[in-house]
């Protein structure tokens, strides 16, 4: 080892089990010891040696100044947290083999800094999208395997640089290979882009608009289903929701005769035009008084006329006469003295129901759901279409949801999510038991908080259990997701619990700070007291893939997200512009 010089300016005058406290006496010669140039500041490394070759790493908290009995005569009392020991080129955390008393205290040199982040990562795992807030030279890896097997966090107020940061760890993923194969690397991931801003980091990406989405109804599970057609209060809900089950069941046995078994939930293709008329049918039937199993059935084109109307039909099931009520809205003889009444149904309690049914089915908006594409497309190309599978393959497949409409953004999350942990379920159970898992998914959702939310409101119950379902069992099937908020004290706990890394940039939100500070352990509390004052880019990386908490700084993109402030002054400045309205309102009629 090469001399390095005595430092008399510095000693250490107490120890605690998370605090050293060192006294300076001349500043100036201390930052000069090894020729340290960069300034001394909250958050700068020191080491602190014995007399066995080792080094104690520690890191500025705070300091004060101690004015002497004489004019001029100033000493620094220095604060600093025990981050681990370096041994030779060896960090460990912790502190058990520091002898006591330390012999030097002087500022830490870059290649020792280095030393705590490179040593304890593999080569091959070494995954970096971050340099040290501190020292912009030294690189802060994570554990590639660590940060992408388990699910992550990216959170921070609005223009802290969330979206940067997603953006720069996905070019990153994107762009790693094992060897100089030609094309695309085997990282999938699909991102929830609920304002439209990544398009412009991705442009090779899989970008799938609200034009261009086709995600068939027949695929909705029963909460779906039932959260897109009932009415949220109306007291009717329970019969409305029995009816449309039995319905919608009976539908996909007409359509799936060769299917044993059945369900409500079976992903099977259904009609949603014959459930309305089979409703319509059921909200007019009129019945026999005397004879409440059969139905007063007006003739239709082509009907067998030797039914006797006085007495009505008699259906030998259920399925038989919803079979018949499939095909169309039928006439029935209108209620009658004593002799004709009301069917079940026909009592205003499907009313609102079905006018809302009607209603959904024919809003051009909800084309990517009822319109006739979404309808007859092939199971297949409905995962293609998300996985990235297409003419041109892509990594990343951009789900654009800014054009989705707010009462269905829900829906529309839930199912996609659910389709795509299905499909890592089946194709897991495909492989052999050596083979864990071929084509591992990161599923990325930007504003988390608006569709897994911590309150249970019922609305959101589709899309924060499908979520849920995914943060709990996910990573068995090769499934893991990247959640990304503003607001992280308002995501569902279940979700946020099952997260081991976290990228916390700045945070002004008092709930929101205590939030992450719950995320850390008692030894590096005091860090997060940063975190109303970090910079644009900067963040504190937390999780077991990275040695130990740090505040680092974000590598630029290759290609930004549109998510760059508007520069309102700037804009302004600029001379009155004329606005086409006619072009606008035609945009918003789409």
């Amino acid at each position: 080892m090469s001399e390095e010089k005595e430092n008399p300016n510095a000693e250490v005058t107490s120890v605690y089990p998370n605090k050293v406290e060192i006294t300076v006496h001349e500043l100036s010669e201390f930052k000069e010891v090894d020729e340290q140039t960069e300034e001394l500041s909250v958050g700068s490394y020191l080491e602190i040696s014995d007399n066995s070759n080792c080094k104690l790493i520690a890191v500025i908290e705070s300091y004060s100044i101690e004015v002497g009995e004489n004019e001029g005569d100033k000493s620094y009392i220095i604060e600093a947290q025990p981050l681990g020991i370096l041994e030779g080129n060896e960090f460990s955390r912790g502190g058990d083999t520091f002898t006591i008393p330390p012999t030097d205290v002087r500022p830490a040199k870059a290649e020792d800094i280095e030393k705590i982040y490179e040593t304890q990562i593999e080569p091959k795992n070494k995954f970096c999208f971050s340099t040290l807030s501190q020292d912009d030279t030294i690189d802060v890896p994570v554990n590639g395997d660590k940060f992408f097997n388990k699910h992550f966090a990216i959170i921070g107020a609005t223009g802290s640089g969330k979206s940067h940061t997603v953006a720069k760890i996905i070019q990153r993923a994107t762009s790693k290979k094992k060897s100089d194969f030609e094309g695309l690397n085997n990282s999938h991931v699909v991102i929830f882009d609920i304002h439209g801003e990544y398009k412009s980091a991705f442009p090779e990406s899989n970008f799938i608009s609200v034009q261009d989405l086709k995600l068939p109804y027949w695929l909705l599970n029963s909460e779906e289903l039932e959260e897109l057609f009932l009415e949220s209060g109306d007291h009717n809900n329970y019969n409305q929701a029995s009816i449309l089950r039995s319905v919608i069941t009976e539908n996909k046995k007409k359509y799936n005769e060769e299917i044993d078994k059945i369900f409500y939930d079976s992903p099977l293709r259904f009609d949603i035009n014959e459930v309305l008329n089979c409703l319509v049918n059921l909200q007019n039937e009129t019945i026999n008084y005397k004879c409440r199993d059969r139905y007063m059935l007006g003739y239709e084109t082509g009907d067998d006329r030797s039914t006797d109307v006085e007495s009505g039909v008699k259906f030998e099931s259920t399925s038989e006469k919803y079979k018949k009520y499939f095909k169309r809205e039928l006439n029935f003889y209108p209620t009658k003295g004593r002799n004709i009444k009301k069917g079940n149904y026909a009592d205003g309690t499907l009313d609102k129901f079905i006018e809302r049914l009607k209603a959904k089915i024919k809003d051009e908006r909800l084309k990517f759901l009822f319109g006739e594409n979404s309808k007859d497309i092939e199971f297949e190309k409905i995962l293609r279409q998300f996985l990235g599978y297409r003419e041109e393959n892509s990594n990343v497949t951009i789900i654009d949801l800014s054009g989705v409409p707010f009462e269905v953004l829900n829906i529309t999350v839930s199912l996609i999510s659910r389709i795509l942990f299905d499909y890592s379920y089946h194709y897991k159970n495909l492989l052999e038991e050596e083979i864990d898992c071929e084509t591992p998914l990161l599923l990325l959702y930007e504003e988390a908080h608006k569709y897994a939310p911590k309150e249970d409101l019922a609305r959101h119950k589709p899309s924060k259990k499908a979520i849920e379902r995914i943060a709990k069992e996910g990573r068995k099937y090769g499934v893991t997701l990247g959640i990304v908020s503003q607001r992280p004290s308002e995501i569902s706990e279940t979700i946020f619990s099952q997260c081991n890394n976290f990228v916390s940039m700045r945070l002004t939100n008092p709930d929101d700070q205590n939030y992450v500070k719950k995320l850390l352990p008692d030894t590096m509390g005091n860090i997060t007291d940063k975190l109303p004052t970090l910079r644009s880019g900067e963040g504190l990386l937390i999780g077991d893939s990275v040695i130990m908490p740090s505040v680092v700084k974000v590598d630029k993109c290759e290609n930004k997200p549109s998510s760059n402030d508007i520069p309102y002054l700037e804009i302004w400045k600029e001379k009155w512009k004329d606005v086409d309205f006619g072009k606008i309102i035609e945009e918003w009629k789409k």
